[in-house]
């Protein structure tokens, strides 16, 4: 009878559609397996295709491709210890989200995930089909419970693991960041273990897709849900834990234990992660941005220098008579601070040869909201015209505050391929420049210190589109804004609940108008770093055309 069982737990960064880089490093991680004296080397779930593909993986040629590359695998790794993978797995007419245990050159046996998330970002239930609970796998002597992902989030799928004869779980995850998520997923996997009596490793991988960041932190718990490993958040590790048998059943031998940021550390780090990896994936290497002395731009050129470096940032005043002074001192600082290139671009002769062409137009007409978004949309023209010039990819700058009421010109200031911000409100806008000036971490690529000049930071927010122009003269105050926003968009909430918690029904009523008439702004908005569970894209899907409105 085996009374050690090694598993090598690979807590990588996929790339969805590449199935052969993802398959090399696949192989890498097996190889410091077999190094290691490894049983099984298990990578997280759909690696081989990476995760999310959306509608990627209903198609056929893309599904026979992963299959193929699966089998390649299996033979590639012939002389070592298994491998388990996760992947698409067709049978007839259904396709199943999988892990495979490759050992001896072929697939040994695999298993289909049977929960299939419908919520938030997932779409589960649309790509994939159930299958039957299954039992555990046999590798090396012992039994391996493999519960995907959301099958481990419930009691069911494990209960029938643990009495089909399971010894120790192995959960393979895709699992995206939100803020605090980690206690949420460690919380339900402690109530697993307690339930089974068995040994549990939690693997995740790490890396951003599209507006999602993958956390990893995994970690492996004892029965009765003590730990034993903890992986950083969001670092690429392969590492091997020791199990050991004992009168009492399967052990994890005490490993490595790496201490996790707070919050707002997290919250950057994904921040800085998703462009980074949004950048490296799409194959843009330089990104810039309209940097107008304000402290939205400010947070994302920093957030840029952390992701890419100094040399691979361009930022550009774009100044017309109605940008302040300091605006054009506290951008050209913040730019030095950063070490990024700063060029001034005004569009005063621009805008002049607009207005008079649209003069004979506008005649009769007094000026309003339409000549102040010229201004705008020209700067977004010469943003584009620099990013199509240079290869360049066009950061937008819009704040989750500014997101959700529409404070934003449609074809101007929300041009661009990326917003890292997107779902950060103006409130925590503030707090993180604080943050980041007074930390800085290995992962940054920009100067320590304070990178976003302090008046950028206490200066009232402006748009500059007009004479003496404050955020405050068509919003709320940020706070109350802010607060009403998290009610109606993060809780789900109402105008009733609104006033409840202190706020006028006036200023509830007219932010709820605001946030749906602007729903077709966000259609065409760029994507952004997921942080909460609410995010706008996936998380929150709203009709444009919609009449009703909560009365309160």
């Amino acid at each position: 009878m085996t009374d050690r069982f090694r598993l090598t737990m690979a807590q990588l960064n996929p790339t969805v559609g590449d199935l052969r880089g993802n398959a090399e490093k696949a192989r890498a991680a097996w190889a410091q397996g077999r190094e290691a004296g490894a049983d099984l080397v298990a990578l997280p779930e759909m690696f081989i295709t990476g995760y999310q593909t959306q509608d990627l993986v209903m198609k056929p040629a893309f599904i026979n491709d992963a299959v193929a590359t699966i089998e390649a695998l299996a033979r590639d790794c012939a002389d070592g210890p298994a491998l388990a993978i996760g992947g698409p797995c067709p049978e007839g007419t259904k396709l199943h989200n999988s892990y495979y245990v490759l050992q001896d050159g072929k697939v040994a046996s695999i298993t289909h995930k049977f929960f299939l998330p419908n919520f938030n970002v997932f779409d589960e239930v649309r790509l994939f089909s159930r299958d039957q609970m299954q039992g555990p796998v046999s590798v090396n002597g012992v039994r391996l419970g493999m519960p995907i992902c959301e099958d481990a989030w419930y009691p069911d799928v494990v209960e029938a693991m643990e009495e089909s004869g399971a010894e120790i779980l192995v959960v393979p995850n895709g699992s995206p960041y939100f803020r605090n998520k980690y206690e949420t997923r460690l919380n339900k996997m402690v109530a697993r273990v307690i339930e089974s009596s068995l040994p549990l490793a939690y693997l995740n991988m790490v890396g951003g897709q599209d507006d999602q960041v993958f956390d990893g932190g995994s970690f492996v718990l004892n029965a009765h849900g003590a730990p034993a490993v903890q992986f950083p958040v969001f670092d690429e590790v392969v590492e091997t834990v020791e199990f050991t048998r004992g009168d009492n059943g399967w052990v994890a031998e005490p490993g490595r234990f790496d201490k996790h940021p707070d919050a707002w550390e997290q919250d950057y780090r994904v921040m800085v992660e998703s462009l980074r990896d949004y950048c490296g994936k799409t194959g843009f290497g330089k990104v810039l941005l309209g940097m107008s002395g304000g402290i939205d731009s400010a947070l994302v050129a920093t957030i840029a220098t952390d992701a890419l470096g100094a040399d691979n940032v361009r930022c550009v005043m774009l100044p017309s008579e109605y940008t302040s002074d300091h605006s054009l001192e506290d951008a050209k600082a913040c730019a030095e601070a950063l070490g990024v290139r700063y060029d001034f671009v005004p569009i005063t002769e621009g805008r002049d040869a607009i207005t008079n062409t649209l003069a004979p137009l506008f005649e009769g007409t007094q000026p309003d909201l339409a000549e102040e978004n010229i201004q705008s949309r020209l700067r977004g023209l010469l943003l584009m015209a620099l990013s199509n010039k240079f290869g360049e990819m066009l950061l937008t700058t819009g704040n989750k505050s500014e997101v959700a009421v529409g404070y934003a010109t449609i074809y101007g200031d929300m041009a661009g391929g990326y917003n890292p911000i997107k779902d950060l409100y103006k409130t925590r806008v503030f707090e993180t420049c604080r943050w980041r000036n007074a930390n800085h971490r290995a992962w940054m690529n920009a100067p320590e210190g304070e990178v976003i000049p302090d008046r950028i930071i206490t200066k009232p927010p402006s748009a500059e589109l007009r004479e003496d122009q404050k955020d405050s003269d068509s919003l709320p105050d940020y706070p109350v804004l802010d607060a009403i926003l998290d009610i109606l968009v993060d809780q789900d909430g109402s105008v009733a609940d609104c006033v409840d918690a202190g706020y006028t029904r006036e200023d509830a009523q007219r932010v709820q108008h605001l946030l749906y008439i602007s729903e077709y702004k966000r259609y065409q908005s760029a994507p952004g770093a997921r942080l909460t569970p609410r995010a706008f894209w996936l998380d929150r899907r709203y009709p444009i055309v919609n009449r009703w409105r909560d009365e309160g």
